[in-house]
């Protein structure tokens, strides 16, 4: 099946160095490369002189000097948190206690659905679970600072307490781990749900912003149109589960197997997880069936249903 997303890999933020990526926003990106980080998180701050930090980062003392060092003589009035993986929040507590800004989030950590017994903890960029925002932001909510205003967008998926924000005054959306321009992102339970996540993407696609300022890499460009790719991606990911399925029963790591061809060794638990999210929500859909509640080690095979076109 051939793919339809137009990546864009290129990315030439280096570590440590403050750079501005479009008029009133300037972008650090921290020294955590990896295969589910890229080449770093990007933290971002908005405005001048009365300033937002979106996204402080990794507990890393490095990142966090730098951010501060990039907005000294500045106010930083707001800290904005897309959502509680530890790559992106652990920062907050130094950089709050730095400038003394209000934390703004949809919320604590939390699960799309609760663990199961005996279930693994999260992916490797695993839950901040001491992070608690000053203020939780409602869907829709609007946040006025000086000569910017962020508007708060729920979007659950990655994880239950996602959420992107828009810069209204420049026309563009800070996506998180939601959107990104150099890979698909991970939605592993119990941390996400591929129901949330599809229902957000749907959402994104419905806004008019052109531009995405992600997580991780670079800009996605075009982004209605990027997002739809994104849609259409998962659709033919379910597909190719079904179409095993049809075959015959399978567990998980068969399903991979036979999904997933030439993967980073590195991201075959991931994978898995991302297959476990597709079969819980084609099991509450009544497509698929499995014993018990859907799992990790579950078997799973087509239920006694018509199937959608292929």
């Amino acid at each position: 099946m051939s793919e339809t997303i137009h990546y864009n890999k290129v990315f030439d933020l280096v570590p440590g160095r403050v750079e501005e990526v479009v008029p009133g926003v300037r972008a650090i990106v921290a020294d955590n490369p990896g295969p589910f980080t890229f080449k770093g998180t990007v933290s971002y701050i908005v405005g001048r002189s009365k300033v937002a930090i979106l996204d402080p980062g990794p507990d890393d003392d490095a990142h966090i000097a730098a951010i501060l060092d990039a907005v000294r003589g500045e106010t930083v009035t707001h800290i904005f948190v897309s959502h509680t993986h530890r790559d992106h929040s652990p920062a907050v507590p130094k950089i709050k206690a730095a400038t003394g800004a209000t934390v703004y989030a949809e919320g604590p950590h939390r699960p799309a659905r609760p663990l199961q017994i005996g279930e693994a903890a999260r992916l490797d960029a695993s839950a901040d679970l001491d992070f608690r925002p000053d203020i939780a932001l409602a869907d829709g909510e609007v946040i006025a600072g000086d000569g910017w205003s962020i508007e708060a967008v729920a979007t659950p998926g990655h994880t239950a307490n996602h959420m992107a924000f828009a810069f209204k005054e420049a026309d563009l959306l800070f996506s998180g781990d939601h959107v990104m321009a150099w890979s698909t992102t991970i939605v592993g339970p119990p941390d996400g749900a591929m129901s949330d996540y599809m229902a957000s993407l749907h959402k994104l696609r419905r806004r008019s912003e052109p531009l995405y300022l992600p997580g991780h890499g670079g800009p996605v460009r075009d982004a209605p149109r990027y997002v739809g790719e994104l849609i259409q991606h998962r659709e033919k990911r379910e597909a190719s589960i079904l179409r095993r399925l049809r075959a015959g029963a399978a567990d998980i790591p068969t399903l991979v197997r036979a999904i997933y061809i030439g993967l980073d060794p590195r991201l075959v638990g991931a994978a898995g997880l991302s297959v476990l999210a597709h079969l819980e929500d084609l099991v509450a859909r009544g497509v698929v069936a499995t014993e018990g509640t859907p799992s990790i080690g579950g078997t799973y095979r087509l239920a006694e249903l018509p199937l959608p076109a292929a």
